[in-house]
């Protein structure tokens, strides 16, 4: 069974910093793509970041361009997002995904679509 348990969320000011991470479990990490989403209370989901299997490759949505870094360690089966300069919008609950089909090395899915199956979530607030 697949798991995906995310920690690291919380309250931060504007401006502040947050680092998020991902525990996997029940699959091969290594040998897939993953991703992270957000959903604002009454907002859809959007799709944010995402990394190739190997780490090398990583595509981030215009919103979090610059601001977010994701990365993983494959020996850890973790999966991290760094947020930076956190603005009020960026207020969400925070998931970790796992792609839905095996992509080869330096490809990875930028589409929410492509991320359904998806952890608890971790809750980040920003605001002064």
């Amino acid at each position: 069974e697949v798991q995906l348990v995310e920690s690291g969320g919380g309250l931060v000011q504007p401006g502040g910093s947050l680092r998020l991470s991902c525990a996997a479990s029940g699959f091969t990490f290594s040998i897939y793509a993953m991703g992270w989403v957000r959903q604002a209370p009454g907002k859809g989901v959007e799709w944010l970041s995402s990394i190739d299997n190997g780490g090398r490759s990583t595509y981030y949505a215009d919103s979090v361009k610059g601001r977010f870094t994701i990365s993983r360690d494959n020996a850890k089966n973790t999966l991290y997002l760094q947020l930076n300069s956190l603005k009020t919008e960026d207020t969400a609950m925070y998931y970790c995904a796992k792609d839905s089909v095996y992509r080869r090395t330096g490809i990875a899915c930028s589409n929410r679509d492509c991320y359904t199956t998806r952890g608890q979530g971790t809750q980040v607030t920003v605001s002064s």
